[in-house]
């Protein structure tokens, strides 16, 4: 597959690889969280575009997501969002649920893709692929790619991952305000400093992973609560 640089010039739109149909990129946010769901979007980008500045999520400022995130939903051929949530993924684990995330992602999007391509080094399993697939089209199931680093490398991996980050940070806002005291708003779920104090003072709430180190302390229920 010929290789591309991601940055999509003003006056040179990016033109993707070319394949036996549409191509769609994939990538998750909220994997290593320690509360709130995993989030996987997925993308088909047409063969001209123009979205300056396209790049993995993780190297762009917020403000720069946000700009960008509409502009992909407007110019993307289809798109996809899926969301697995702290009880499934305690039950199946973390690498299911992103897969799982990934899998909804593609049932919801309005045109059926020909090829996958996947951030990281794992393609989706056809167990958990299969059945999301058979619910959302009725073509052959789509070849894949794994890609590491294809955050970096494919522009319809990169506008997924935009997509996924600022749709889990939205979300990871929303929850901040209906289990206040846990800075979810902040760090997102993530494991840093102040959210591990507020776990050893709070206990756990019902956004946060049981299965995951550092979430539950060593004797105590969890925070009772309502689920949403």
């Amino acid at each position: 597959m010929k290789e591309h640089p991601v940055q999509a010039s003003l006056l040179e739109p990016h033109a993707p690889a070319q394949a036996a149909g549409p191509v769609a990129g994939i990538d998750e946010a909220g994997r290593g969280c320690l509360a709130g769901p995993v989030v996987a979007a997925a993308v088909i980008l047409p063969a001209a575009y123009d979205l300056p500045g396209l790049t993995d999520s993780k190297a762009m400022s917020a403000k720069a997501r946000e700009r960008l995130a509409p502009r992909i939903k407007a110019c993307a051929v289809a798109w996809g969002l899926g969301v697995v949530w702290p009880r499934r993924i305690e039950r199946i684990n973390i690498l299911q649920a992103t897969f799982e995330a990934m899998s909804r992602a593609v049932r919801v999007m309005g045109v059926t893709p020909a090829r996958l391509l996947i951030d990281g080094d794992k393609t989706l399993p056809a167990a958990v692929l299969l059945p999301f697939w058979r619910a959302g089209h009725t073509a052959s199931p789509p070849s894949q790619r794994a890609i590491v680093g294809g955050d970096k490398s494919e522009a319809a991996i990169s506008a997924a991952s935009i997509l996924a980050k600022t749709f889990r940070d939205h979300l990871m806002r929303h929850l901040d305000r209906r289990w206040p005291g846990y800075g979810l708003a902040a760090h997102k779920g993530y494991g840093t400093r102040a959210h591990y104090e507020a776990l050893r003072h709070l206990g756990p709430c019902p956004q946060h992973r049981l299965t995951f180190r550092g979430v539950l302390r060593p004797s105590g229920p969890p925070r009772q609560d309502t689920l949403c």
